[in-house]
């Protein structure tokens, strides 16, 4: 029934999307606080002031505010400690690295004095994001084996899909099936040829199977290594009308480097298992380029209250992946079967669609001595779309994405006091869970503080930031559905330089 292959692939392209889930909109859809030192110190709450380069990414309003032509660039160091419990397993992890947090600039264009509007800017900024860089490894008992996963994926596939036929060998079976079947079936020939599942009857169309492990206790280990950035660069318009009206426009280019490497094992001697060790592997490849815009405005009612809205578009990235895989099993006996394809996949690239957001802001002076701001933001991470929404998967993802996940708001405040030269700052956020079982992430609160000094053109500012929240991320999407229990605790460090042009 099937083909034999009359060369090795080394390449397969995957012609039914199934490897996207529900992690990955929640991991493209959010953002770390990041930006200069002014801003992180005062928990980005600028929506209503501008006038810093970090505050362009919340309201593009915010460079017409500038009153001479300026250029900011901030280092951060960066801290993520998580605490993990799995299970009766307990562990923890520490990663931390340097980088380019915020670079950019704002070019002031003053208009002629008898015209209404006073101010042109031009802006240019980078900012991370979000950074993935991240490595753990979580262990415990569980009542649940891996192959709940192989089999979640082989009942109704055809025995004869699974087996090899003629001169036919791994690798030449899994790319046919990554081309004509998909990511699914692709799984259940893993269970089977490493012998984690077996075929109720030796007929080629049988479609029904069953574990080779017994049920009982398992030692499971789960490690975790990922890399890379989620980044945008915004180029920026901005005027300000009479003495009162600014007025703002972004354009934004996205980009997402991701990659990730992951390795399940798990140990039994439960008396009737003829499989007794399982090794699991992926790695996984993204990359990813994207679009939005953002309209803002800025209006000073007097001289002490000010007031901001922002609407930032849906965000639309491209995003290709590539994944490869592999499966050991052993014995009682001390027989070891290796299941190691020489293939790596090649997704089609599809659309992903982030929510838009709308944000308001009011900010009161006190004089040139203190301010005191607050922003609200909301969005609606239900609508996130993976497209084409004919795809019959990606329909069923985002069926998962509109009944899991929920419009969600964000609260900033910080503060400013300025003393000679000093500057003394402070903020306080909140966030609450994009999804509808906040146990699957939870709400995050987060804290900053920071000082700068003025040298007259050139500015030196420091900053630090907290932040804290709860995540129960399952290990699979399906058949191994155990929770990593996960508290996050981040941290940065950020220094900026901002000098006149």
């Amino acid at each position: 029934m099937k083909r034999i292959l009359s060369l090795i692939a080394l390449i397969a392209t995957i012609s039914c999307v199934e490897g996207q889930t529900l992690q990955d909109a929640y991991r493209y859809s959010t953002s770390e606080l990041s930006g200069t030192a002014r801003f992180t110190g005062m928990s980005g709450a600028f929506g209503a002031l501008g006038g810093d380069i970090s505050a362009i990414s919340l309201n593009p309003a915010s460079s017409a505010v500038f009153l001479s032509s300026s250029a900011t660039a901030s280092l951060s160091f960066r801290n993520l400690e998580n605490n993990f419990s799995y299970n009766n397993g307990r562990s923890a992890s520490d990663n931390s690295d340097v980088d380019l947090d915020n670079i950019g600039g704002v070019f002031v264009f003053t208009t002629s004095s008898d015209s209404n509007w006073r101010k042109i800017s031009l802006g240019l900024n980078y900012s991370t994001q979000n950074n993935f860089e991240e490595n753990y490894v979580v262990r415990g008992n569980s009542t649940n084996s891996i192959d709940q996963y192989f089999l979640n994926y082989a009942n109704g596939v055809p025995l004869d899909l699974l087996q090899l036929q003629g001169s036919e060998n791994i690798s030449d079976l899994y790319s046919f099936l990554g081309e004509n079947y998909g990511f699914g079936v692709q799984q259940a020939f893993l269970g089977y040829q490493g012998f984690v599942i077996e075929a109720e009857s030796d007929a080629p169309e049988n479609t029904e199977y069953f574990s080779l492990i017994d049920e009982g206790s398992f030692d499971q280990r789960y490690a975790y290594a990922a890399t890379g950035l989620n980044g945008k660069l915004t180029f920026n318009a901005g005027t300000q009308f009479k003495d009162f009206l600014y007025l703002g426009l972004n354009l934004n280019s996205h980009f997402i480097n991701y990659e990730n490497s992951t390795e399940f094992s798990e140990f039994n001697n439960n008396p009737e298992s003829l499989t007794t060790e399982v090794y699991f592997g992926n790695n996984l490849s993204t990359n990813g380029d994207g679009f939005s815009f953002q309209l803002g405005g800025i209006a000073k009612l007097n001289e002490n209250i000010r007031v901001g809205l922002t609407y930032d578009s849906p965000t639309w990235f491209n995003i290709r992946e590539e994944t490869s895989q592999y499966l050991e099993t052993n014995s009682p006996m001390d027989e070891f079967v290796s299941v190691a394809p020489r293939i790596v996949n090649i997704y089609p690239e599809y659309r992903l669609q982030i929510p838009s957001k709308i944000s308001a802001s009011a900010a009161y002076l006190f004089g040139k001595q203190a301010l005191i701001s607050f922003d609200y933001g909301r969005k609606d991470y239900s609508n996130t779309k993976f497209k084409p929404e004919n795809d019959i998967d990606f329909q069923d993802l985002n069926n998962t994405i509109s009944n899991s996940m929920k419009a969600a708001s964000t609260y900033r405040v910080g503060g400013e006091y300025r003393l000679a030269n000093f500057s003394l700052r402070a903020g306080y956020r909140f966030e609450e869970s994009p999804f509808v079982n906040d146990t699957r992430v939870g709400d995050l609160t987060g804290y900053s503080g920071g000082i700068g000094y003025s040298f007259g053109s050139l500015n030196l500012d420091l900053a630090y930031s907290n932040a804290s929240y709860e995540e129960a991320t399952p290990i699979y999407n399906v058949g191994l559905t155990d929770p990593i229990n996960t508290n996050r605790d981040l941290s940065k460090v950020v220094l900026s330089l901002t000098f006149g042009l």
